[in-house]
């Protein structure tokens, strides 16, 4: 292929300070307010032409969403509303008659995006067209055309492979730890994507630089066992449903134009994530014609491994010298000064990545500056996190509009804890879907009841309007115009149903005249695409998890030194991309912004830890020379200098032992669960627990949980009541060494603990029968 290659960019004007708002003629868009470019409303009105999809875009989206022949690169930087310029797109091809809904393709890689598009392109009128994951679209092609290619059906989808791994480890006489179960199953995941064979593994894994959790031969013979396994039992992966559908197009050049023939136009999403195999399956898609769009941005590429690498994108000029590249740099989701941060983040990377960054203009307002907090210890840095949110929430700021973001899930843990202790409620990002939870399914199948005998159900007597009849409805379910007190199941529970209140109030403001049943056909619809509504409640993810995701609030915790990047990153590609990991989340956030790191693990640790080198030269005070403020013992904020704050911890209270590295009291195993971890023992390992200890602290802490109006796990969890009974413990500074008892709980129910493990009433002090 040959021809010219057309370049639309964003061109920053003169004299512009870097971060700045870009000051251009907006005659031909509107935006709407600062975030209109990444955000529509709930329900807005569906477009009543071709031209009108087009409305509200800005140059360079306008040129993504016109440019409907040939191949197209997008060079989309975060919050620059690349979702939006694809889906109006396609949206603009429908409308206009170019594009036919059913020959079009758009994959991504999750769910999630995958239903958010549909929804997108549901509400521009793009009805019928296919917006899925890879995995999705290829297990519909594989399930079609098996009976044809292979005969037969198609063999057992498993959900889990671990399970198969441990059966191969056992066939082969080999003995993997739970870690290790779960580094050699990545193993066998990479292998696949990469396309690497068990007889290949060893000299594939030295050639990429990889580390392996155990000798090569010996993960390169458990992958063989497992090949094997599969076959015995008649099932495939997910990493076989693209090798599979792969094997059926390259054999099969009569079922392979069939596939064609539906399809003539694809749209790739997050296009920087694609791996070897989900590449050549998507050439097979194509066969020689070059109706493709790609969206990404090098700079995020987070998951090599996973097997994913930006060199797609990089080189898709090489592969189609006469694409349209179109660039989008026009940041509406967050301010100049945390746009500022991520530019210059990235301005010290190194790697071909780097050499094709782009430079984000923030066409935002000016906001606060980053803060970053050092502290003395973990515990200290989760409660001082939960401690400002709580302040916001006080503020106003809405709880969905805060997120907690970690490097490790295994950090979560603390966090939960401390917001739970300030009464904050939480959800876990990569917990339970929405429309999967017990209460909501329960919700829509009373609505969909109410629709159909509406004119029978007493409920409804006085409910003139709809908002009004889903608030009755609900309140059967459990839903309450004021939340109740404290976090938990129960919090948890009402935020679901208080979701689909709001959504009920939005869905009548924007459609008058709405029914009931209109609802109930709404949220079957979103239920299909995963669309979910919003609940209230502040957000635990990892930075992995939170790619794609936005919030006005993000605290950005253990940004230290083995976390940030972390211990095992060792070579160039590997801390750049823990470089880039830290500025998704950096650009995750649309106004405030923490960054906080602690100088120990445990209270009373060795302060030895040290903020993030990617933080260098960035955060106030990191210049040569400046010093190690706080390594003293106090926290302290930098906003332009260091400001001295108070103590994390009392200067009297009990300190906790360090326990680095956690291992079992009973056998000996390092732990690495949670759980465990509070225990100080496995699970499976016999415990010496005091059972009337137990229910005594139990039946207490019942009656601490009503006073105070909260759930019984905010007070202590069943864990830590466990920990407490196994341990018994004499005095504070033994109860302070029990995971789970921080110093807010010590101070506060350390008396009547200590007092119920001597065998004593908490309430008179008087010894117990």
């Amino acid at each position: 292929m040959t021809g010219p290659v057309t370049l639309v960019a964003f061109v920053r004007p003169q004299a512009l300070p870097c971060g700045q708002p870009a000051h251009l003629s907006r005659a031909t868009w509107q935006h709407g307010g600062v975030t209109a470019a990444t955000h529509s409303t709930l329900f807005p009105r569906v477009p009543d032409s071709a031209d009108a999809v087009l409305e509200g875009l800005d140059p360079e989206q306008r040129a993504v969403a016109t440019a409907l022949h040939g191949p197209v690169c997008v060079l989309a930087g975060a919050g620059t509303g690349k979702t939006r310029a694809i889906t109006h797109r396609i949206a603009y091809g429908v409308r206009a008659g170019i594009l036919q809904p059913s020959s079009v393709l758009a994959v991504t890689f999750t769910n999630r995006a995958a239903g958010e598009m549909r929804g997108r392109l549901r509400q521009l009128g793009a009805v019928g067209v296919q917006a899925r994951t890879f995995h999705s679209a290829a297990l519909r092609q594989l399930q079609y055309f098996w009976p044809k290619a292979v005969g037969g059906s198609l063999p057992r989808l498993v959900d889990r492979k671990i399970q198969l791994v441990a059966d191969a480890a056992a066939a082969c006489r080999i003995r993997l730890d739970r870690g290790e179960l779960r580094d050699v199953t990545a193993e066998i995941e990479w292998s696949k994507v990469t396309q690497t064979v068990p007889a290949d593994y060893t000299a594939a894994a030295a050639k990429s630089g990889r580390e392996a959790p155990r000798d090569p031969a010996e993960i390169a013979q458990l992958y063989a066992a497992y090949e094997d396994l599969k076959r015995e039992r008649s099932v495939i992966d997910f990493e076989d449903v693209l090798l599979l559908t792969v094997a059926v197009l390259q054999d099969r050049h009569d079922i392979a134009e069939q596939v064609r023939a539906q399809y003539q136009h694809f749209v790739v999403d997050e296009y920087q994530d694609v791996s070897p195999l989900q590449q050549r399956l998507l050439e097979l898609w194509l066969g020689d014609r070059e109706n493709l769009c790609v969206v990404g941005d090098a700079s995020q590429t987070i998951y090599s491994f996973t097997g994913a690498t930006p060199d797609h994108l990089l080189d898709f000029r090489v592969r189609h010298p006469g694409a349209t590249v179109v660039k989008l740099v026009r940041d509406y989701r967050s301010t100049p000064q945390v746009v500022r941060l991520a530019n210059g983040l990235l301005a010290q990377a190194k790697g071909r990545a780097a050499d094709h960054r782009l430079e984000l203009v923030s066409q935002r307002p000016a906001g606060p500056e980053p803060v970053f907090t050092e502290y003395t210890d973990e515990p200290a840095e989760a409660e001082g996190a939960a401690r400002r949110i709580r302040e916001l929430i006080a503020s106003g700021v809405p709880a969905s509009e805060i997120a907690v973001l970690f490097r490790t899930n295994s950090q979560s843990e603390t966090y939960e804890q401390a917001l739970a202790d300030a009464s904050v409620p939480y959800q876990l990002r990569g917990a339970e879907r929405f429309f999967d939870r017990p209460e909501v399914r329960n919700a829509i199948n009373a609505l969909r009841a109410a629709a159909r005998f509406g004119g029978n159900d007493s409920l409804l007597d006085d409910a003139p309007d709809l908002p009004s009849q889903v608030r009755a409805v609900l309140s059967g379910k459990g839903w309450t115009p004021q939340p109740p007190a404290g976090s938990g199941a129960v919090r948890e529970s009402w935020e679901s149903l208080a979701a689909l209140v709001h959504l009920a109030q939005d869905f009548a403001a924007a459609r008058a005249g709405a029914t009931l049943a209109d609802l109930v056909v709404e949220l079957d619809e979103r239920a299909g695409a995963q669309h979910a509504p919003t609940v209230q409640g502040v957000t635990l993810a990892s930075l992995h998890a939170a790619k794609g995701l936005e919030w006005d609030v993000v605290f950005l915790v253990g940004v230290a030194e083995g976390m940030m990047p972390i211990t095992y990153a060792k070579t160039d590609e590997q801390i750049e991309e823990e470089r880039r990991l830290l500025y998704v989340g950096v650009t995750r956030a649309r106004e405030h912004l923490h960054l906080s790191w602690a100088l120990s693990r445990s209270p009373g640790g060795r302060p030895n830890r040290r903020p993030s080198r990617f933080l260098t030269g960035l955060r106030p005070g990191s210049q040569a020379g400046a010093g190690r403020a706080g390594a003293a013992g106090a926290g302290g904020v930098e906003r332009g200098s260091w400001t001295a704050a108070a103590p994390a911890v009392p200067e009297q209270a009990p300190r906790r032992r360090q326990r680095t590295p956690a291992r079992c009291r009973v056998c000996g195993r390092t732990l690495t669960d949670g759980g465990e971890m509070k225990l100080m023992r496995c699970e499976d390992c016999p415990s010496d627990m005091d059972e009337g200890l137990y229910e005594r602290l139990r039946d207490w802490r019942g009656e601490q949980a009503r006073r105070s109006g909260q759930p019984a796990f905010c007070v202590f969890t069943d864990k830590t009541l466990i920990a407490i009974a196994e341990a018994v413990p004499d005095d504070e500074h033994e109860l302070a060494r029990i995971p789970g008892v921080g110093m807010r709980k010590l101070r506060r129910y350390g008396s009547d603990v200590l007092a119920l493990c001597a065998g004593r009433d908490p309430a008179d002090g008087q010894d117990q029968d």
